[in-house]
């Protein structure tokens, strides 16, 4: 789509119970930028494929459009969270690049 890349910072949260899964949300003004590139590439469930990096760990996955939020959040893998020591709760810088 794009290989350009989009720096934020975003809070970590949970979703449901102690194993729950993590997520950040995308900054609005970001989400609405992302929803406009990824208009023209229509993936199921609103998904948009980026790879991620947060420190130093970089990955595959999908941005997951959430419409109570009005942007896309993205989930954090339990080894991406222990291997930059991230807890619920924190900021967490991050690096997308959406590649589809």
């Amino acid at each position: 789509m794009s290989g350009q890349a989009y720096p934020f910072t975003a809070r970590l949260w949970q979703h449901g119970g102690a194993d729950g899964w993590h997520f950040l949300t995308l900054p609005e003004d970001l989400a609405e930028e992302i929803r406009e590139i990824a208009s023209g590439h229509p993936r199921p469930f609103g998904t948009v494929a980026t790879i991620v990096t947060i420190g130093s760990t970089t990955w595959s996955t999908s941005l997951f459009a959430d419409r109570r939020r009005g942007s896309y959040v993205l989930p954090i893998k339990r080894e991406v969270r222990r291997s930059a020591g991230l807890l619920c709760g924190d900021q967490v810088e991050c690096r997308i690049e959406l590649t589809e």
